[in-house]
């Protein structure tokens, strides 16, 4: 979920090689996982450090202007913040799947973007008798997995990580401009080609949108994840982009606004990626930033991927 865009933490080295066994036999345990083409390993050499999921999470709120927050929803949603870490998984949702290819990869800290229980601040008083609750709980305790939701913080970076995570993908680091985030201005192309090229960069098999695919445009406003119709609509009104590309939409509020804008013959266009192609990207771009600080832990992004299937 989206709430603000606003900065970033500075560029990373590359990727270390495999120079030890048992870290050869972890990137082989990985291939061999289901989904495993979306597991990006970070691997690592040396022994690994006596880092506590506390100290972890210490050093990722450090990159963060005003951190430790007083009010947020980046809180421990499972297990003990006193456990020492054999090894990282970022994701957007830590789903079942997820879990179990983590305990597979013997990772004991999840660090995911949203919900880790159905609501927002992940409130289980409700759910205390839902089978679905308890069998996702009862995993967890099992393989002592420590989930930690990575949202407010990362999203106020010096740089947001998740709209970096998603320019890299969309190849447009170039085209960033930081006093003003949300606008990216591209070569002039039209939105049939921005489309085609959304699907190929993030993986996406189907987008909807609102609009003409032979409009042309070239100012692009960049929205990952859920900022809500308000946001959306306030920056059209005072960027007037070409396209809106965002995460997702209410379909009563940043959809029906621009239908009547088109209807009114305003030359602008709606791109829907949906909330996890829009923003898991940012999960990814977490891996090769947090290596280096934790070297001798493994770090691997797993992508929990797009839940829906189109019929």
């Amino acid at each position: 979920m989206k709430i603000n865009i606003l900065q970033n933490p500075h560029p990373v080295p590359r990727r270390e090689f495999l120079t030890t066994v048992a870290a050869a036999i972890g990137a082989t345990s990985l291939a061999m996982l289901p989904g495993q083409s979306d597991a990006m390993p970070m691997n690592y050499s040396g022994q690994a450090p006596n880092l506590t999921v506390q100290q972890v999470i210490d050093l990722i709120q450090a990159e963060v202007p005003g951190a430790p927050f007083k009010d947020t929803v980046d809180t421990i949603k499972s297990g003990d913040a006193t456990q020492q870490v054999t090894g990282i998984v970022t994701t957007m949702f830590a789903t079942v799947e997820v879990i179990k290819q983590a305990a597979a990869l013997k990772a004991n800290f999840i660090i995911a973007h949203e919900p880790t229980f159905y609501n927002h601040r992940d409130d289980t008083a409700w759910l205390e008798h839902d089978p679905v609750y308890q069998y996702k709980r009862d995993l967890l305790q099992q393989h002592k997995i420590v989930v930690w939701r990575c949202h407010d913080y990362i999203h106020n970076f010096k740089q947001d990580g998740v709209l970096m995570g998603v320019l890299t993908k969309l190849g447009w680091q170039n085209y960033y401009n930081a006093t003003n985030p949300a606008m990216i201005v591209i070569p002039a192309t039209t939105v049939g080609s921005l489309v085609a090229h959304a699907k190929k960069s993030l993986g996406i098999r189907q987008i909807r949108m609102v609009g003409d695919i032979k409009q042309s445009c070239s100012r692009i406003a960049l929205m990952p994840g859920a900022s809500g119709g308000r946001s959306h609509i306030q920056l059209l009104q005072t960027e007037k982009p070409h396209v809106l590309m965002c995460g997702e939409v209410q379909e009563w509020e940043t959809s029906e606004y621009m239908r009547d804008a088109r209807a009114m013959g305003m030359p602008m266009s709606l791109i829907v990626l949906g909330h996890v192609a829009s923003e898991e990207p940012g999960m990814e771009w977490l891996v090769p930033w947090l290596q280096p600080k934790v070297t001798g832990i493994n770090v691997t992004h797993l992508a929990s991927q797009n839940p829906f299937t189109e019929v």
